[in-house]
């Protein structure tokens, strides 16, 4: 399963960290990713990053957010800066990976955590 956490509220220009922690009977992770859905919208990619650690962000927060991962915690962050009122929104990470006793990767979802920026 997928934990994430780290959401809040921030005022415009302030900065977040989200985590997002996979456990059980993991043999590798893929991509990590991070997905949001702001109020009224679809869900919609903002960053992800591959096993060999390339990144990829949306043109939206290019710029403003970064990604990492720690492969022996099984852990990806998002650290997000210079935070504007459209990043407002329920934040999900999801990620690729091989569970043990499978022959296929599968993809899970984490709970979501909300992201409120307002003054």
């Amino acid at each position: 399963q997928l934990q994430a956490s780290g959401g809040g509220l921030v005022q415009p220009g302030g900065s977040l960290r989200l985590s997002c922690a996979a456990s059980g009977s993991i043999i590798n992770i893929n991509s990590m990713a991070w997905y949001r859905q702001p109020p009224g919208n679809e869900r919609e990619l903002v960053a992800v990053i591959s096993s060999g650690g390339t990144t990829n962000f949306a043109d939206s927060v290019k710029g403003r957010f970064t990604l990492s991962r720690d492969n022996a915690k099984n852990t990806v962050y998002l650290q997000m800066n210079s935070l504007k009122s459209e990043d407002t929104a329920v934040y999900y990470c999801n990620f690729k990976l091989l569970l043990r006793g499978s022959s296929s990767y599968s993809t899970l979802w984490g709970q979501g955590t909300q992201v409120t920026v307002s003054s």
